[in-house]
């Protein structure tokens, strides 16, 4: 049995405050807001190319679950449908093995 001291259970909570710590501190501010994009839209021409990034970031974080949702979906129908068609191919050629044989016994033996 292993025996765990006090400072090594101490240990990852020092190194998570630590790390947690320091995002804090580094952190710096972005301009990120969808307010931004509407300031930025109307004072400033140059800046049109910016708000059509904005507009395709939304989009293409908004289209993300469906896609997501929709491909393991679809990975699962496909898999079942496959298993399905194995399982009919499967009782299609047992049921010819079996039909084929039962000929064989009603044949007469010369």
């Amino acid at each position: 049995m292993m025996v765990v001291t006090m400072s090594e259970r101490i240990l990852p909570w020092r190194i998570g405050l630590l790390a947690g710590l320091l995002v804090v501190i580094l952190a710096t501010c972005v301009q990120a807001c969808p307010t931004c994009k509407n300031a930025l839209a109307e004072n400033d021409p140059h800046h049109q190319s910016m708000v059509s990034g904005y507009y395709y970031s939304i989009l293409f974080m908004m289209s993300m679950p469906f896609l997501l949702i929709g491909s393991i979906g679809g990975y699962f129908y496909l898999s079942v449908r496959r298993a399905r068609t194995q399982n009919r191919q499967q009782e299609t050629l047992s049921k010819a093995d079996s039909a084929c044989s039962t000929v064989q016994r009603s044949r007469p033996t010369v």
